[in-house]
């Protein structure tokens, strides 16, 4: 074979990569805005207001004839689709790396998401059954989706590439949430402008995020491939049964299991600051709802400039390096939120500033350096236990919250309490020799990591 076919096959091979990764990330442009639109701003408060209006006049609701306060509805459902995420992600995981078919699983996980979401536009008057049922289906189905979806980073993305690949998809998702927020607020803010209802605003908000994911994953459906897989099982086992044998797995891979346990720490503290900061805004901080809504527009903005910087700094310092300087950042930003002002909208947009830098790529470097810690073959049955330590572990950090709050009356304790995520996450990571566990995955080592 001449010089010449060879660099041609190069090249049409490295097109051919560059267009899947094209596609993979328009997944994230396409789900994200789920995940800010309606899990993060209007879903919660307005599935309360439903259900409160089904409530008895004690305040209870009565599902399956179990009664519980209208104001915690949502945050059971929220509770009930991570306990189904943990049945069916390792289910899902497990049948892509046999059957070497992720792409049909992609879609069917992505499009049941996109229409229960697209359905939320039903939820009105005290169907408050309808919108737990549909937030479930939703949430679980997002979580199973991106054990697929990022299982496909180590075979479009050559270890030197990880990185930067990983930080785009990221910084993609977070662009979507902010241009999709964006329009949602101005329908929100003028809705008797546009002759609508503030009610049927949301409703059609809530049902215009299902619409974008199901159009926008399109692209990624054309784009990625699958490849065969030289497994010689074509079925997989239960979800727990499976799981098991994904984490007996693990055992032989000691290095990437502590580096699973670093992160499923300090993420817990991201997840439970991502999810507490508009309660503490509001019941600490004494800000209205608009300021907060703005609020989650900036760290949207500037997570997507945070997501790429950090990447930048991952090519020069590693990704390992860059992570735990996030970590720090993140100590900082609580450590400064402990001491915000109440009633200073201004000081509250600095904190959401700090965050958003942060927040991008810190997630997406931890993505694309545990993807060299996988077996070659085995990708989206280990990321469904890395997306669970993303997802369906994220419930210690609410209950340290919560019983913070408890005890001591006061949410700048609370918040200040998940400083011990940060820390005890930094030091379980800085003890992970990433080169070592790199190698005895049966990885190639980049030159920085």
């Amino acid at each position: 074979m001449g010089t010449d076919t060879v660099r041609e096959q190069a090249a049409d091979e490295a097109a051919e990569r560059r267009r899947e990764q094209h596609g993979w990330y328009v997944y994230d442009w396409a789900c994200s805005v789920y995940s800010t639109s309606v899990l993060t701003v209007f879903l919660g408060p307005y599935l309360t207001s439903v259900a409160k209006a089904a409530a008895d006049a004690d305040g209870f609701v009565h599902p399956l004839g179990i009664p519980l306060r209208a104001g915690s509805f949502f945050a059971y459902c929220v509770s009930a689709s991570v306990i189904l995420s943990i049945f069916v992600m390792p289910l899902a995981g497990a049948a892509a790396d046999r059957t070497g078919r992720k792409k049909p699983l992609l879609a069917v996980a992505a499009y049941l998401g996109a229409a229960a979401t697209a359905g939320m536009f039903f939820l009105d008057g005290d169907r408050y059954l309808l919108g737990g049922l549909l937030l479930i289906v939703a949430n679980a189905s997002l979580a199973v989706s991106m054990v697929l979806y990022n299982s496909y980073l180590p075979q479009i993305a050559p270890p030197e590439e990880r990185d930067a690949v990983s930080s785009r998809g990221w910084a993609f998702g977070y662009a979507s949430g902010a241009l999709v927020l964006v329009a949602n607020l101005i329908l929100y803010t003028a809705h008797d402008t546009f002759g609508v209802s503030e009610a049927m605003a949301v409703r059609i908000c809530l049902a215009s995020a299902g619409i974008w994911w199901g159009a926008f994953t399109l692209i990624p459906l054309k784009r990625l491939r699958d490849r065969r897989t030289t497994s010689s099982s074509g079925t997989s086992t239960h979800g727990w049964r499976q799981l098991a044998a994904t984490v007996r797995d693990m055992r032989r891979q000691p290095l990437t299991l502590a580096f699973l346990l670093a992160y499923l720490v300090y993420n817990d503290g991201i997840q439970t600051v991502i999810s507490q900061a508009s309660v503490y805004g509001s019941e600490e901080l004494g800000l209205d709802q608009s300021t907060l809504i703005v609020a989650v527009l900036l760290v949207q903005l500037l997570a997507v400039a945070g997501a790429l910087g950090m990447g930048r700094l991952a090519r020069t310092y590693g990704a390992k390096r860059t992570i735990l300087g996030s970590l720090v950042a993140w100590t900082v930003t609580l450590g400064a939120g402990y001491f915000l002002p109440a009633g200073a909208p201004v000081w509250f947009f600095v904190l959401a500033a700090g965050i958003g830098l942060v927040l991008g790529g810190s997630q997406a470097l931890s993505r694309s350096l545990f993807s060299h810690l996988v077996p070659p073959g085995k990708e989206a049955e280990y990321f469904s236990a890395y997306e669970m330590s993303d997802r369906g572990m994220s419930w210690l950090g609410p209950l340290l919250f919560g019983l913070t709050y408890q005890l001591t009356g006061s949410y700048r304790d609370a918040i200040i309490s998940l400083v011990a995520f940060f820390v005890l996450g930094f030091v379980l990571l800085a003890r992970v020799p990433v080169r070592q566990a790199v190698r005895d995955a049966g990885n190639p080592v980049p030159d920085r990591i």
